[in-house]
């Protein structure tokens, strides 16, 4: 399968898990708003949703696919499915102890994660963590099956099945949100997670259990489960520093004015959108391609380079202009997205600064992921891991020197410091991927996007913002659903018919297969 097309099935799961995200966001913001509430939610929340992408893009997708996927595409379908029991049986055990850990010290665990909070916040927080974790379990095993699954190039499933999750939590909203105040909700919209994890996992099983058809739970130690296992705690290290940022981002907001954790999860929900639908799509169809690629001898670099090079065209197509709306038109996105019941127009704006902040990094982080992926590839963990560190270190100090000292420098609202956190986060992001930039060149040679597709990528982003921007303006105040759609259909408009003319390779080779599939007269 083309590295397009399989991009094409990871992106078109995460697009439909994606929107039904967003769709459980607004129903979230509508009753919960910015409340204490929300902000316990919130941090709840963080934990599964860290696993999840910790197991599932990280350690496991990292360690397991480059050896399964090699497997099986030699042939070896036996040695295949023993070391896909192994792994599976190794992701039970662990699970069974992070359940019984994170609900015996759920305490510590919250005043790690959000040490600002106090009182009412932090016991609703500790409630909701123990409800979630047996749900954690879950995600963990689901993590396993997207793995199975990827390194047979069945795509869509693994990465659409999350739909379920946030199908189950919207379902619960709006079955106890008329009924209940935020803070009585909170309670069933937990349980309604942990249903909608038991979903995430049950319809992935039927799949994976025909493609391993000889699967036995096992811990034998055959030679490619000791390479998993090899890989599999430098992996951890790698997508755990990754994760951990978004701990720390949260920690950070825990001791902001009340409502800032809520508006940075909310944010962060739409700024990771074109990380997951591009970012992740690419670098999760580009994992197994790469690891047969890292086995061919001499034209490995070639292959590897090749592979990069058109993996960075494709992101930066759709995350430049990404980035462009979160920082020009970010009040219409957060507005038609958010704003309605508790979630008034003020919280809006605020949503915006988070997202301007965000937009800084936005394309640097989704090209790291795809560097990092590489590396992984080629079972290289340590390298990504030692550059995360780094990023780490300065996103943590910048956040917190923006967010904590940013207000009181400018003279502005302190309730605007969350988005310090975010423009911390994206001038790490810059070190992390040039720093990844260059250590693939020593290994591969050179690796960069194209200065000048990068050139024509902004040039047509930016007009497309200015356009977007001028359609707000002539419409002034109307319904935050009603200035979204011209507003964003403008932008869309200019950038996809100036991208066409600046011929860039991506824009001619979507309209090139979108005009061979409308009917001919």
């Amino acid at each position: 399968m083309k590295g397009g097309a399989a991009a094409a099935l990871v992106g078109a799961g995460i697009f439909l898990s994606r929107i039904l995200g967003l769709v459980r966001t607004r129903v979230m913001a509508r009753y919960l708003g910015d409340s204490l509430a929300a902000d316990a939610f919130t941090a709840a929340l963080r934990i599964p949703n860290m696993l999840q992408n910790l197991f599932g893009e990280g350690a496991l997708s990292a360690s397991f696919i480059p050896v399964y996927a090699r497997l099986v595409h030699e042939g070896r379908r036996e040695e295949a499915d023993r070391v896909a029991g192994a792994v599976l049986s190794a992701a039970a055990l662990i699970t069974a102890l992070l359940v019984a850990l994170g609900m015996t010290f759920a305490p510590a665990l919250v005043d790690l994660i959000a040490f600002g909070f106090e009182g009412a916040r932090r016991e609703l927080t500790i409630r909701l963590v123990r409800i979630l974790f047996p749900g954690i379990g879950l995600l963990v095993l689901a993590a396993w099956c997207l793995g199975v699954l990827n390194s047979h190039r069945r795509f869509f499933l693994s990465y659409a099945a999350p739909a379920l999750w946030n199908v189950a939590i919207i379902g619960t909203l709006v079955y106890y949100g008329p009924r209940m105040g935020p803070v009585e909700l909170a309670i069933p919209l937990a349980w309604g997670a942990v249903a909608g994890c038991v979903l995430q996992l049950g319809v992935q099983l039927p799949s994976v259990l025909r493609l391993v058809p000889g699967l036995r739970l096992n811990l034998s130690r055959t030679p490619e489960f000791i390479a998993v296992r090899r890989s599999f705690l430098p992996a951890l290290a790698s997508r755990g520093v990754a994760q951990f940022s978004a701990f720390i981002d949260q920690a950070i907001a825990s001791v902001l004015p009340t409502g800032s954790v809520a508006l940075l999860g909310y944010a962060q929900n739409l700024y990771t959108l074109p990380v997951s639908l591009f970012g992740m799509a690419v670098s999760a169809a580009e994992l197994p391609e790469l690891s047969t690629a890292s086995e061919e001898g001499e034209g490995r670099a070639a292959a590897i380079r090749s592979r990069l090079t058109g993996g960075f065209a494709r992101i930066a197509f759709f995350v430049v202009p990404s980035a462009a709306a979160f920082l020009f038109l970010g009040d219409v996105v957060a507005g038609a997205l958010l704003q309605n019941g508790r979630f008034d127009r003020e919280s809006t704006i605020r949503t915006w600064g988070i997202l301007a902040g965000s937009a800084v990094g936005l394309v640097a982080g989704t090209m790291a992921r795809l560097s990092a992926s590489a590396f992984f590839a080629m079972r290289d963990t340590r390298t990504p891991l030692r550059i995360a560190i780094v990023r780490i270190v300065i996103g943590t100090a910048a956040g917190w020197l923006f967010a904590t000292q940013g207000p009181a420098f400018l003279g502005i609202d302190p309730r605007w410091a969350p988005a310090g956190i975010t423009l911390g986060s994206g001038l790490a992001a810059w070190i992390e991927f040039h720093a990844l930039r260059r250590a693939l060149s020593r290994v591969v040679g050179s690796v960069r996007p194209a200065p000048g597709l990068m050139l024509r990528l902004w040039g047509a982003a930016l007009l497309a913002a200015a356009c977007g921007y001028g359609v707000k303006l002539l419409l002034g105040s109307h319904g935050p659903v009603v200035s979204a759609a011209a507003v964003l259909s403008t932008f869309g408009l200019v950038y996809g018919t100036a991208t066409l003319l600046l011929r860039v390779p991506t824009a001619t080779s979507l309209w090139s297969g979108l005009a061979r599939r409308l009917p001919r007269s």
